[in-house]
C-alpha cells in the first residue's frame, strides 16, 4: 500500500514539467513509451530508404567519432573532454584539447572520399546556454554526404525524397496510426498540448507527401519579409546582412501563401556561414562571391530542421576561406615541409587533416544534416524537444 501511495505516476494528469523531473520513470507512461516506439519505426524506415529507395542505392551507413579535434561549425559552442582525475601538471589526455562533436560532417567527407555516398545517425552536442523548447545539449543528427555532386538541387531533392518516403511509410505504420488517431493521447497520465489534435497532425503530415515544396533564395526571402503586411511586427527588422531570425522563419510560411508546406531557403550570405561551403552558382541573382550554395529546410512552427550545402572542394579556395575565418594560425617555428597555399609561418592546426582531403584528391560533393529530434517532434505534434527524447539534456538539466 505504501508503494502505491508514493509511486510518482498516479492515475491522473501529470504535466510535462513534472514528468521531465523523472525521466527514468516517464517512459512507463503510455505516451512516452509510444514516442520511443515511434522513433524506432522512423529509424527503420530511414535506414531502409538509404539502402533501397533513394536515387543512389550505394549509400553506406558509417559511424563517425563523437570526440573530435575541432569545432565543425566554428561557433565555439563545444564541450571540452577531460578525465575526471586530471591533475594540473599532467597535460591534456589527448595531448591537445579535444571536444564532443557538434557535427559529423567533416568526418563524413573523409568517408565519402573513398566510399562514395554515406550517411550516419549519431549523437551531437552543443554547449548552448539557451533555455528554449527547440534546443537540447545532446541531440541526434542524421547526416549524409554525396560524392560527385555539382548542383545544390541534387541535395535538396535527396532531403525531400527522404522525408516524403518516411511520412508515406509511417502513414501505414501502426505506431504512427495510433499517434494520428489519438489512441495514446487518450490513454491517460500525460496529455500533450491542447492544439495537438488529430486534425493538426494530419494537416502536418499530408502536405509533406502530396504538396509541392517551396524553394526561395535567401535574397528573395528578405525582400518578401521587408514588404510583409503591417500585422507582422518583427522584433528584429529583416535585413540582408543579418540573417534570418526565428520570427522571420515562422512568418515566411504565411507570407508565401501556405503555413503547412515546407520551405527551402537557399543561397545565404557567405559571411553568415561556415568556411567549408562552396559559392553559389555565378548566375544566382548577380550575387557571385557574396552567397554560398547552401540551404535550410523550414517546417511550419518548428522552423529549421535541415541544413546543407555544397562543399568547397578546391584546396586553394578552402584555405583562403579558412584564413578569412581566422582558422589559419601564425606559428613561431616554421615547418620543414611547406603546406600548399600557406606561408611558412602559417599552420592549419587541428584542421590540416580536413584540408588533406582536398590536397590528396577529391571530387565535388555536398550533404546535409537533419535534426532528427526536431523532425520527430514535428511529426508527433510536440512543441518541445524535451518530450520526444527519453533523457533530455539541456542547460542546467542532466538528471540521470
Amino acid at each position: 500500500m505504501a508503494f502505491k501511495q508514493t509511486y510518482p505516476l498516479q492515475k491522473k494528469y501529470h504535466s510535462p514539467d513534472f514528468l521531465r523531473q523523472i525521466p527514468h520513470l516517464r517512459l512507463r507512461t503510455p505516451y512516452h513509451s509510444h514516442v520511443a516506439r515511434f522513433r524506432s519505426e522512423c529509424i527503420w524506415h530511414l535506414t531502409n530508404f538509404f539502402r533501397n529507395f533513394c536515387h543512389d542505392n550505394n549509400f553506406i551507413q558509417v559511424h563517425p567519432p563523437l570526440i573530435t579535434s575541432s569545432d565543425c561549425e566554428g561557433a565555439g559552442e563545444v564541450f571540452t573532454i577531460s578525465p575526471h582525475d586530471a591533475a594540473p601538471d599532467t597535460g591534456h589526455f589527448f595531448r591537445e584539447p579535444r571536444y564532443l562533436t557538434v557535427s559529423s560532417q567533416l568526418h563524413l567527407e573523409a568517408y565519402a572520399a573513398e566510399l562514395g555516398s554515406v550517411w550516419a545517425l549519431s549523437p551531437t552536442f552543443r554547449a548552448e546556454r539557451s533555455d528554449t523548447p527547440r534546443h537540447l545539449s545532446e541531440f541526434y543528427m542524421l547526416e549524409a554526404e554525396m560524392n560527385f555532386v555539382n548542383n545544390l538541387g541534387e541535395v535538396t531533392k535527396l532531403v525531400e525524397d527522404m522525408i516524403r518516403h518516411l511520412v508515406g511509410k509511417m502513414q501505414a505504420n501502426i505506431a504512427a496510426l495510433n499517434m494520428l488517431r489519438g489512441h495514446v493521447r487518450d490513454a491517460g497520465n500525460y496529455m500533450p498540448d491542447a492544439k495537438d489534435t488529430d486534425y493538426v497532425l494530419d494537416r502536418r503530415w499530408q502536405p509533406l507527401v502530396d504538396k509541392q515544396w517551396i524553394h526561395i533564395t535567401y535574397t528573395d526571402a528578405i525582400k518578401e519579409l521587408e514588404k510583409a503586411p503591417g500585422h507582422f511586427s518583427f522584433k528584429h527588422p529583416p535585413a540582408w546582412p543579418n540573417g534570418l531570425q526565428l520570427e522571420h522563419e515562422k512568418a515566411l510560411h504565411t507570407i508565401l501563401g501556405n503555413d503547412s508546406i515546407p520551405v527551402f531557403v537557399t543561397d545565404y550570405p557567405k559571411h553568415l556561414k561556415p568556411f567549408y561551403m562552396a559559392p553559389s552558382a555565378p548566375e544566382s541573382q548577380g550575387m557571385a562571391g557574396k552567397t554560398v550554395a547552401n540551404f535550410d529546410l523550414l517546417l511550419p512552427e518548428i522552423c529549421e530542421v535541415v541544413g546543407g550545402s555544397l562543399r568547397e572542394h578546391r584546396l586553394e579556395t578552402l584555405i583562403e576561406n579558412m584564413r578569412t575565418a581566422n582558422l589559419v594560425k601564425k606559428i613561431k617555428h616554421y615547418s620543414e615541409e611547406k603546406y600548399p597555399y600557406l606561408a611558412p609561418d602559417e599552420s592549419l592546426g587541428p584542421l590540416q587533416w580536413y584540408a588533406d582531403l582536398r590536397r590528396w584528391g577529391t571530387a565535388p560533393h555536398g550533404g546535409f544534416g537533419l535534426g532528427f529530434d526536431r523532425l520527430i517532434a514535428y511529426l508527433a505534434g510536440m512543441s518541445s524537444l524535451r518530450d520526444v527524447v527519453a533523457f533530455p539534456r539541456y542547460h542546467r538539466r542532466c538528471d540521470c
